[in-house]
């Protein structure tokens, strides 16, 4: 009884994290949207952006370059590479330069050392392993009897992809600062402008916020399974 409440239970968890999800996908996609049709008064293309920005930074070693898709922006610290969407790279709109603002923010953070960024990068490569094989390695220690424990290791593994998803949202959050910041301190947006740009970012961070906590109700999931495999062989 207990295993078919806490499975069911589990169920619930997932859906509401895919809910918040794909509706905060759908808001910055939106947001983005509408700011992308509003240009900018500097006429200043997302790729001139992020160049000034670093510039102004005394960032030398990163490189700005275009990357296929839309919302595909990133910046690589192996690489030190600003990658910037076909929508973002050559476009003038207040939303473009946001978002080239804020991964130049990440650029940023990687030349200081920022130690929130630090910890990321620490717990990247558990976080990566125990998000692809947790979930198996709970499921293996259920079903094999004599595999117990793989069930309390699968869950302990699959944590460090939930703190890597918590450790990302003042990361995030922070360059989203540093952007809005940059963009203001260097007049490249006007006042009103300003307020388009923190929209389109706001949006953005709310996405992460989606995926920690669906990343949190996925690990309650998991610990609900496997008290309900304990209950159930008890």
């Amino acid at each position: 009884m207990y295993y078919g409440m806490g499975y069911n239970t589990g169920y619930i968890l997932v859906i509401i994290g895919a809910l918040l999800s794909i509706i905060a996908s759908g808001m910055v996609k939106k947001t983005f949207r509408k700011y992308s049709k509003v240009a900018a008064a500097s006429h200043l293309t997302g790729a001139e952006v992020a160049q000034a920005i670093l510039k102004s930074e005394g960032i030398y070693d990163v490189r700005v370059e275009r990357v296929s898709g839309s919302l595909t922006d990133n910046f690589n610290p192996s690489t030190k590479i600003v990658n910037l969407s076909e929508s973002v790279y050559g476009s003038e709109s207040v939303a473009a330069i946001g978002v080239a603002a804020h991964e130049c923010g990440h650029a940023m953070q990687h030349n200081e050392d920022y130690f929130p960024l630090k910890i990321r990068s620490a717990i990247l490569p558990a976080a990566n392993f125990g998000s692809r094989y947790g979930l198996w390695i709970v499921i293996l220690g259920l079903i094999i009897s004599f595999f117990r424990p793989l069930v309390f290791i699968g869950v302990v593994l699959f944590s460090f992809g939930v703190a890597f998803q918590i450790v990302t949202l003042p990361v995030e959050f922070d360059a989203s600062k540093r952007a809005l910041e940059t963009l203001s301190s260097m007049g490249i947006l006007e006042p009103d402008e300003m307020e388009g740009a923190g929209a389109v970012l706001k949006s953005a961070a709310m996405t992460y916020v989606a995926s920690a906590a669906a990343s949190v109700l996925s690990l309650l999931r998991l610990i609900l399974i496997a008290r309900g495999g304990r209950g159930g062989r008890d």
